[in-house]
């Protein structure tokens, strides 16, 4: 039986209760009365309306199944487009276009002016959750060298150690990849025997080729900062990519330029998913969406794990940091941009109740 407090003729778990005034509510300004207040004073206008749309919802659908069924009694034609978009138009399904006006200022860069990949993950599931904010930055050669990209003909098998024929076959793939994405103004990367810093005069990148001449990147705009030698910061359409450079690693001892690994941006966003990918059918399994929810924002989220009769401790990743083209100081995020996925109207929880009857999932969700 779940434990429940009377907070502004709400009847709230217990558990969600102590979750807000002990984890959620301090340092935000707001006082845990204030909330439960503030939702109470929202369930009252806004659940009858979550009640109606879903009525109104039931009614569109029960017009739409009995168009087909008349059709198809008819013996008319099911797929006719036209006189579908006739009748959605005529009971309100479609509306008239309007015309939309986007402000995009002072939103984050990764939804208005970036394009990359997007990931969902259940919230509920750490791991997944802190993989999924964590994949901001990856490795291009883990990743070609643990897929089909290359191919494990000719000796190239991926196997359960490193395959140096493998590893050759990757580092051809991606210096073909960094022609394509950081031409140079002379010379292939596959020629290149030193990527260095020269910081005589403002940070400039010194690419050196086999034949001894020196060039760099044919769009100057390319080479954005470093971190000390080993980093080579780079950017290709407002996506960043680090050419890491160690020639003592046992993958960079066998590159020319001591190439070791190309990291690059990569999931610029993430959505963390409180619905089609979770189960949380009760007060308890909501709480603990919020609460890993509220670890993600704050920070401190982490999972402990065994992998390979190892233990690990998984944590979300921090900040990079750079000197950029003037010297300066350049941070760029060590995590994807979250977004959160609320429960939409359909669903209820007990997490609250109010006249006996459990609130819509979704209000709860964005309070």
């Amino acid at each position: 039986m779940t434990q429940r407090l009377h907070i502004h003729g709400l009847d709230v778990a217990k558990s969600l209760a102590e979750l807000i005034a002990l984890d959620i509510a301090p340092g935000t300004g707001i006082e845990p009365d204030q909330f439960w207040k503030g939702l109470a004073t929202a369930l009252q206008e806004l659940a009858p309306r979550n009640r109606a749309l879903l009525q109104r919802r039931d009614e569109l659908q029960r017009l739409i199944d009995s168009y087909y069924a008349k059709r198809r009694d008819a013996g008319e034609d099911l797929a006719d487009v036209d006189a579908l978009e006739h009748f959605l138009k005529e009971i309100g399904y479609l509306e008239p276009e309007t015309t939309a006006t986007v402000v995009t200022e002072n939103v984050d860069a990764e939804i208005a002016l970036v394009a990359g990949p997007q990931l969902v993950v259940p919230v509920l599931n750490a791991r997944y959750a802190l993989n999924a904010a964590n994949a901001r930055w990856g490795s291009l050669y883990d990743a070609l060298y643990g897929s089909d990209v290359i191919s494990e003909l000719h000796g190239a098998e991926k196997g359960s150690s490193y395959n140096p024929i493998r590893g050759q076959k990757v580092v051809e793939y991606v210096a073909a990849q960094l022609n394509e994405i950081l031409p140079l103004k002379s010379g292939k990367h596959e020629d290149v025997v030193a990527y260095s810093i020269d910081e005589t005069q403002g940070v400039k990148l010194i690419i050196k080729l086999a034949d001894g001449s020196t060039t760099a990147f044919a769009d100057k705009n390319a080479f954005v900062g470093h971190h000390q030698e080993q980093v080579i910061l780079c950017r290709h359409h407002g996506l960043h990519l680090e050419l890491h450079i160690d020639p003592q690693s046992p993958i960079g001892q066998h590159h020319p330029a001591g190439l070791k690994d190309v990291v690059m941006e990569a999931a610029l966003t993430t959505i963390q998913d409180c619905e089609d990918s979770v189960a949380a059918v009760d007060a308890d399994d909501k709480v603990e969406v919020y609460r890993q929810w509220l670890g993600l924002m704050q920070g401190n989220l982490s999972d402990r794990f065994e992998k390979s009769g190892k233990i690990i401790e998984r944590q979300l990743a921090s900040d990079r940091y750079y000197v950029d083209v003037n010297g300066d100081t350049l941070k760029l995020s060590g995590r994807s941009l979250m977004l959160v996925r609320n429960v939409g109207h359909l669903m209820t929880t007990d997490a609250v109740m109010l006249d006996g009857q459990p609130i819509p999932e979704g209000i709860l969700d964005a309070f």
